[in-house]
């Protein structure tokens, strides 16, 4: 099979097709007002977007658990948060819904734009050229983000190809089922999606295997919307290379990213969280859910924060649904009160 370097070439018609028709989320123009919050103290500047000024002044907060930057409107509401050590970025814009009708009546309804920067925040960055630059091109644009990447892959997303004619989205599986015909080979990654070899940054050449098409695990899923589509570095093994690790444990206990809630508790269960309000939007979420793992972290998710019903909800992909999902199959998408996956969470990451 032909190596594919690590950069995929997404066609701009592609993606100006799918922002004007994804039956899979839509954008709506949020009307509500946020709620007013204390002024504070801090430095204030005018921010540049789109190539215009923006009316009012915005506000840089420095907040702690974790050190963060948050930006304020004129009004005094978070317009975008950036956590240090880490280069995901939540920014407020035209609002969303996303759903899955197939398998789930809940519904994300969210402002909350989650997309990667070209370098970890540090404090005082908001000064920085690259920063400016990236946030004038990026606040209050539509461009496809981290959510919207994650739910072209869910039960009967539309297939998307790029301009070499190789597929890059469209309903994934989890993966195919083991000779016992009852449990489903994990350990599918994005490379198995494409249905072609990928060669690592470090020179590492990983073979797909035919077998595997179209399937994600739920760290093959993770990889998929972050490295593949997102560009974030991706090792070829848990070992090999530098980026983001192959298996949910590698993830949950790599040096990437920022620990938003660490694992606690003694092997091999571990001890859920005592408290989750840290969380948002874009985190990855670590469960502990297979004894036979031993003190191994074995699901991986990504979280979308609340739906209309106002639970704590996520997407990922699992065996009990064939792929990636935010349904009740195999248990509620929650991580609040005592259902199945709320017992099981262990720990967070912002990457």
């Amino acid at each position: 099979m032909p190596k594919r370097k690590g950069r995929a070439v997404l066609h701009g018609v592609t993606v100006l097709a799918l922002l004007a028709g994804s039956a899979y989320f839509t954008y709506e123009l949020r009307q509500d007002e946020q709620a007013k919050v204390p002024k504070v103290l801090a430095v204030t500047d005018g921010v540049q977007v789109a190539g215009k000024q923006s009316t009012g002044q915005q506000t840089w907060e420095r907040l702690n658990d974790p050190a963060r930057s948050v930006l304020r409107d004129a009004s005094g509401a978070v317009i975008a948060t950036f956590t240090d050590g880490a280069r995901t970025a939540t920014l407020k814009g035209a609002s969303r819904t996303f759903s899955e009708p197939a398998n789930t009546t809940s519904r994300v309804v969210t402002d909350d734009w989650v997309r990667l920067m070209p370098e970890p925040w540090t404090k005082g960055a908001e000064k920085e050229q690259w920063f400016k630059d990236w946030f004038k091109e990026f606040y209050g644009s539509k461009e496809d983000d981290i959510f919207a990447f994650a739910f072209q892959y869910v039960e009967g997303a539309p297939v998307k190809k790029d301009s070499e004619g190789l597929q890059y989205a469209g309903d994934a599986f989890f993966g195919p089922f083991k000779e016992d015909g009852v449990d489903r080979l994990e350990q599918n990654d994005f490379y198995d999606y494409l249905g072609q070899s990928y060669t690592f940054r470090d020179g590492t050449t990983m073979p797909a295997h035919p077998e595997r098409l179209r399937s994600l695990d739920c760290s093959g899923f993770m990889r998929m919307v972050w490295g593949y589509r997102g560009r974030y570095p991706l090792m070829a093994t848990n070992t090999l290379g530098d980026g983001l690790p192959r298996s949910a444990n590698g993830m949950a206990r790599s040096k990437v990213g920022v620990d938003i809630i660490k694992i606690q508790g003694p092997a091999p269960w571990y001890v859920r969280p005592d408290n989750i309000d840290v969380l948002q939007p874009g985190d990855l979420l670590f469960f502990k859910m297979d004894h036979r793992t031993g003190d191994h972290i074995d699901h991986v998710a990504l979280y979308l924060g609340l739906d209309t019903d106002g639970h704590r909800v996520f997407v990922s992909s699992r065996k009990e649904v064939n792929g990636p999902t935010m349904g009740d199959k195999g248990g509620a998408s929650r991580i609040d009160g005592n259902g199945f996956y709320a017992q099981l969470l262990r720990s967070a990451k912002r990457l």
